[in-house]
């Protein structure tokens, strides 16, 4: 499994969005969503 499947998975088992794990980072919720697609991995 790839890290952007992982990180999807595994914020959809926390029951949580995006915009709460960019919070929780202090990121952006356009780099999460990034992340997920594996377009980005900063």
């Amino acid at each position: 499994m790839k890290i952007n499947e992982q990180i999807r998975e595994n914020r959809k088992k926390a029951g949580l969005t995006q915009e709460q794990v960019a919070s929780y980072l202090g990121v952006s919720t356009p780099a999460v969503n990034k992340w997920e697609k594996g377009v980005s991995h900063s």
